[in-house]
């Protein structure tokens, strides 16, 4: 078992590797789309982002959606 250095080191290099935009992001193209015009309205009102929920099994992407909308909206996601 890696220690709590180490690990943090992996998850940083995980979310180095991410799409950071959602031009970066492959696939789920209904998914950003409507994310897009959502953040687009947002932004255009000058309001923050109404709540937005994810759910799906591991692996579709929903953290990284999550932190996508949160530097597009100039956020920070708090974990």
């Amino acid at each position: 078992m890696g220690s709590g250095a180490e690990e943090g080191r992996e998850e940083q290099l995980t979310w180095n590797l991410r799409p950071r935009t959602l031009d970066e992001y492959v696939g789920q193209s209904q998914a950003v789309e409507s994310l897009g015009i959502a953040i687009d309205a947002a932004r255009e009102r000058g309001e923050s982002l109404d709540h937005v929920l994810f759910h799906g099994p591991p692996g579709l992407g929903k953290a990284t959606l999550a932190h996508i909308v949160a530097k597009e909206m100039g956020a920070e996601i708090v974990h």
